[in-house]
């Protein structure tokens, strides 16, 4: 079959983000299917992407739904509508079937079937592709297959998928030029699942709690070919790499021994590390360290389910920054536990982390399938069955929005290296212009002072 995928996410702050699990499925269909790969981010008009898919003649369109919104409070955006518009435009271009997928289609996967009116839907992984394509060429029921959706049949959570991954990389692809121009930025993966149980995370639902670690010469292979396409920067996009450390410093490893020559950059929990954890990294090539760390009060973030303190956060940022590494924070309040005290307490404490930006959000996002939103079930915040696809945020008993967000913009009056929610225009001014001039990576080091 003449398969074709696009990828309908243009969210791109803080920086573009390579359509990555497109790989992955092109990976699973390429032995026995012909692939084309459309990118919205390469699209100049709706006009020009119904002309694509017509050239294209696609026999099964498959869409990638990375997010249901923007997850900001003070902001929200659904992302329905846009996908609405994609769909109608598909519709008018070609009669083949359209599939979605992704990680937004997966948390929502029946509400968002009904609004799309699409034909099929795969939960989880994306490599179960083949296998619906195998039923629809046998006239078998698709529903049949594990993960498949089917417009108006329940929906029900597969299991992780159980086979080895196959990325198949492009460097010609006619959608890799926008990411080179636009920082420069390609993606790995080293692993799926995550262990952690924070209570809003949507992970171990996507992808599951246990974790499949991937081949690091073979990860390394990968950026090494990423590179060679014209890659400047590479970002490993495991909800955590750290949560297996040893696995991770292998990896690290694997990508010096292979040649890797530009810098890449990680999102880490900030658990406490080994001494020489961070200084292996930097050897390795590491610049960046993201650090998911939601508070700094240890009462939040015991509520926020996280697997650490705040002294391991101190801890963690003091090493990276003594292995030389630009490292971030991503703070988020508002969320179950919080309260004056502890917004207070927070803010304290961020001033001790020297050298550093500090990414700030209000507002945690309820999505079915996590502890919170049990507990917005059981606070009476939301209904049990309740269509959460309009972004619905979860209110802390204790402290309101707004006095969240006055205290935060008080405090961070003058600090450019506070950035609250999308940023400042001035932050997003800089990084499009460095990024026009040539600068690659996610360029938030460039905002300490």
């Amino acid at each position: 079959m003449n398969v074709l995928l696009i990828s309908a996410n243009q969210l791109n702050e803080p920086y573009p983000v390579y359509p990555l699990g497109l790989d992955y499925v092109a990976g699973a269909l390429a032995d026995r299917h012909r692939v084309g790969i459309l990118d919205l981010n390469q699209t100049a008009s709706m006009t020009d992407l119904e002309t694509a898919i017509r050239d294209s003649v696609p026999d099964v369109v498959g869409i990638s739904l990375r997010n249901a919104d923007n997850t900001d409070v003070s902001q929200p955006v659904g992302f329905m509508a846009g996908y609405s518009e994609l769909v109608q435009t598909i519709r008018r271009a070609t009669a083949a079937p359209i599939v979605l997928g992704g990680s937004g289609f997966t948390i929502f996967p029946t509400e968002t079937m009904e609004a799309l009116q699409a034909d099929y839907g795969i939960m989880g992984e994306g490599e179960r592709l083949p296998l619906l394509l195998d039923a629809l060429s046998r006239d078998d029921d698709p529903a049949a297959v594990e993960g498949v959706v089917v417009r108006g049949r329940p929906a029900k959570t597969p299991s992780p998928w159980p086979s080895a991954t196959l990325r198949r990389f492009d460097p010609h692809g006619d959608h890799l030029d926008y990411y080179l121009k636009t920082g420069g930025i390609l993606n790995l993966q080293t692993k799926r699942g995550c262990p952690f149980r924070c209570v809003y995370c949507t992970y171990p639902h996507i992808e599951g709690h246990r974790m499949r670690l991937l081949d690091p010469p073979s990860i390394a292979r990968t950026a090494v070919k990423l590179q060679d396409a014209g890659a400047r920067y590479l970002f490993v996009t495991d909800s955590a790499f750290n949560a297996d450390p040893a696995h991770s410093i292998e990896v690290a490893r694997a990508l010096r021994k292979a040649g890797l020559a530009i810098p890449w950059g990680a999102f880490f929990a900030p658990t406490a590390p080994t001494p020489d954890y961070f200084r292996i990294m930097a050897d390795c090539g590491l610049s960046h360290v993201e650090f998911g760390t939601e508070s700094l009060s240890n009462p939040v973030l015991a509520a926020y389910g996280k697997p650490f303190n705040r002294q391991a956060v101190l801890d963690a940022h003091r090493m990276a920054r003594e292995a030389g590494l630009h490292t971030a924070h991503y703070l988020l309040f508002g969320g179950p536990g919080e309260t004056g005290r502890t917004l207070t307490e927070t803010l304290d404490h961020v001033e001790r982390l020297e050298r550093c930006v500090v990414f700030m959000f209000c507002g945690m996002r309820i999505y079915p399938h996590t502890r919170l939103y049990d507990l917005a079930v059981a606070q009476g915040q939301i209904r049990a069955g309740q269509n959460l696809v309009s972004p619905v945020f979860y209110r802390s008993p204790d402290i309101d929005a707004t006095r969240i967000m006055e205290t935060i913009h008080a405090r961070s009056r003058g600090r450019i290296n506070w950035v609250v929610g999308a940023g400042s225009p001035e932050t997003t001014t800089i990084t499009a212009r460095m990024y026009r001039k040539g600068y690659s990576g996610p360029l938030w080091e460039y905002l300490c002072r």
